[in-house]
């Protein structure tokens, strides 16, 4: 493991890479004990300082633990997928936020890689997956609920939906679909979608997972996509009229 001294990257970003690099082809296994701050300092011939700032960046991304007393130290750690479900989330957020992410692309490709998951959630689900989308049911029916929490029972309720699955590679590559896109979309349309008519695409969505029919989910989730893309269509077309109008009485 080296640095570049010449680099413009400073010490203990490219000391983190080097330790990262070296975890992900292998040279580091799960559970083994990195050397001392005092042995980095001296193969990466920087200060102790520099190291320890980038074993905090390891530890920040959950790549390494430390551990306390006479056999403690900085350990590799095994870096599970629902520990990265955060860091995707966060990723896909700030790509929406600052690439301006049109709303058809966001709905294309979030309800193509729910519907990839259907086959899978319909022979695989189980009792708990299908409780915990009637729960969110049954909470999406609250008169009272606010618009806040019934975005956020949106997403739990498609997040079981993609568990349902049993694929962490899936879940993890539909976190950011589920937890970042669906937000986005939500906030779009909360304002002009039915409750109610979302509820009854929901239960539909439940009967045919109870149901194990994979072909009556991806129905369902089409024809969601396809309610989701119009009130998009609507609430956008009635936000340019208003500009439109605003602009002709300030003319």
């Amino acid at each position: 493991m080296k640095i570049d001294p010449d680099s413009s990257a400073d010490f203990s970003a490219q000391i983190a890479k080097a330790i990262r690099d070296a975890i992900v082809a292998g040279d580091l296994m799960v559970d083994q004990r990195l050397p001392s701050e005092a042995e980095l300092a001296e193969q990466f011939d920087v200060s102790r300082p520099t190291v320890r700032e980038a074993l905090k960046r390891l530890a920040a991304q959950s790549l390494i633990r430390t551990q306390r007393g006479a056999t403690g130290g900085a350990f590799v750690n095994r870096l599970r997928f629902e520990d990265a479900y955060a860091q995707a989330v966060t990723t896909s957020t700030l790509l929406l936020s600052m690439n301006a992410v049109s709303f058809d692309v966001a709905c294309e490709a979030r309800y193509a890689l729910e519907r990839a998951c259907a086959p899978l959630s319909a022979a695989r689900r189980t009792p708990d997956h299908l409780a915990t989308m009637r729960a969110e049911i049954t909470r999406q029916s609250e008169p009272g609920l606010s618009d806040e929490a019934f975005c956020a029972s949106d997403v739990t309720f498609h997040r079981a939906l993609v568990d349902a699955a049993g694929n962490p590679m899936l879940s993890y590559q539909l976190a950011g679909a589920v937890e970042a896109m669906q937000p986005l979309m939500n906030m779009i349309t909360f304002t002009a979608r039915s409750r109610e008519r979302i509820v009854m695409m929901h239960q539909n969505m439940v009967a045919t997972l109870e149901a194990r029919d994979a072909l009556g989910t991806e129905a369902a989730l089409a024809a969601l996509e396809s309610y989701t893309r119009d009130l998009g269509h609507t609430v956008v077309a009635e936000r340019t009229n208003r500009k439109d109008r605003t602009k002709e009485k300030t003319a």
